[in-house]
């Protein structure tokens, strides 16, 4: 649903209120480990694969929550949702630093995980679609731009907290940065809706698929869940794929620092083009260069830095093609509740990636887990393909 006040809502103060939100969100949940976890293992003693596991049930968690998410979006608007998930994300933090044990931290993950269902990407993505309609499309490619700096702002304050602060007080700071400037930057700048929730039975009519309309919801899930198993292994396991095919710890830290660049790169000269072309361009680019980077990867070709740029550089616009690609297909009344629906799969495959990878290492080695995500992303270029006819 669109909110009545949607065409006079200024974009920059919406749309750079809405990305220090995303900065903050994905950096005290999704980001959080990869500073935290080697602190809270050394300090407590619990086993690090439990420590690490949480993020895995944290995203699955979110996953099972989405669709309620994008349909509360749809009917209350996108300030009421991501104040919540701001709150929950506070508290999960604040379940994290008084835990005594490693149950309690477990379950702080639920709390969080339930937070990030409704203050990450999908959600954001939702929100501006109810306050821009279709004309969306620009909001969402400039907030992927402030989303990609997360890991570049969120990292090194996590080290500076936990030098001085220890990690449990590191996490009352971050709850306290949901509260204290997520928060009101959510209630105070973002517009909220202004029209009244439908009935319930309109509700129901409201997200109801045609056949050729459900072949493209399947297809588009399919391509994500792909996608979301994809950069998930990746992410969690690239140094070791790297030191895999003989390459030092330095030279791949070195290599794998291209991957914030080259998704912000890619997603520059996206918003360059202004628009002007329909998302399945983006998206059949966004796959086609992370096929064409893991294919380079997986052949063991030489100039792994532009292969791993290349790959990157697909992984960014992909950000920006699955939440424009769906506003496009199924218009902005639909939208919230059906990307909400597409995260739920989406979210468990990145539940699953990390042991998945594991797995497939250490049972079969890099390059077949390479292999393996090469045909991933080639399987990607194919639904994407049958996307595009069935647009036709």
């Amino acid at each position: 649903m669109i909110a009545a006040d949607a065409p006079g809502a200024r974009r920059w103060p919406v749309i750079s209120a809405l990305g220090i939100v995303q900065i903050f969100a994905w950096g005290s949940s999704y980001y959080l480990l990869a500073v935290f976890a080697g602190p809270i293992a050394a300090e407590t003693g619990w086993p690090l694969s439990w420590v690490v596991g949480g993020l895995s049930l944290g995203l699955f968690v979110a996953g099972m929550a989405s669709p309620r998410v994008g349909e509360a979006i749809r009917r209350h608007g996108g300030r009421p949702v991501l104040a919540l998930s701001s709150i929950l994300l506070a508290a999960g933090l604040l379940i994290f630093a008084t835990a005594p044990v490693l149950p309690v931290f477990v379950a702080g993950w639920v709390v969080l995980g339930i937070g990030m269902g409704a203050g990450l990407y999908d959600a954001a993505f939702a929100t501006l679609g109810g306050i821009y309609g279709r004309e969306a499309r620009s909001a969402i490619t400039t907030l992927t731009l402030w989303g990609g700096f997360a890991s570049t702002v969120c990292w090194p304050l996590s080290a500076l907290f936990i030098e001085h602060l220890g990690w449990r007080w590191s996490c009352v700071a971050y709850a306290l940065i949901q509260l204290g400037l997520c928060l009101p930057l959510i209630l105070f700048v973002l517009p909220g809706n202004g029209r009244a929730a439908p009935a319930a039975a309109d509700r129901q009519s409201t997200i109801r698929l045609s056949g050729p309309e459900r072949r493209a919801y399947l297809t588009m899930m399919a391509i994500m869940v792909l996608a979301g198993l994809s950069v998930t292994i990746v992410s969690v396991h690239l140094l070791t794929m790297l030191q895999g095919r003989g390459l030092s710890l330095a030279e791949a830290v070195a290599l794998g620092a291209l991957i914030g660049p080259a998704q912000v790169t890619a997603r520059l000269i996206e918003m360059a083009g202004g628009g002007r072309h329909h998302p399945i361009w983006t998206l059949a680019g966004a796959v086609g260069l992370s096929a064409v980077g893991l294919v380079m990867l997986a052949l063991g070709l030489p100039l792994v830095g532009a292969t791993i740029f290349l790959y990157a550089a697909g992984n960014g616009i992909f950000s920006i093609a699955k939440g424009a690609l769906p506003l496009a297909l199924f218009g902005a009344d639909r939208y919230a509740p059906i990307m909400g629906r597409l995260a739920r799969p989406s979210l468990i495959a990145q539940a699953i990636a990390p042991t998945l990878g594991a797995m497939l290492l250490s049972a079969a080695g890099t390059d077949w887990t390479l292999n393996v995500l090469a045909t991933l992303a080639l399987a990607n270029i194919l639904l994407v393909i049958i996307l595009w006819k069935d647009m036709e």
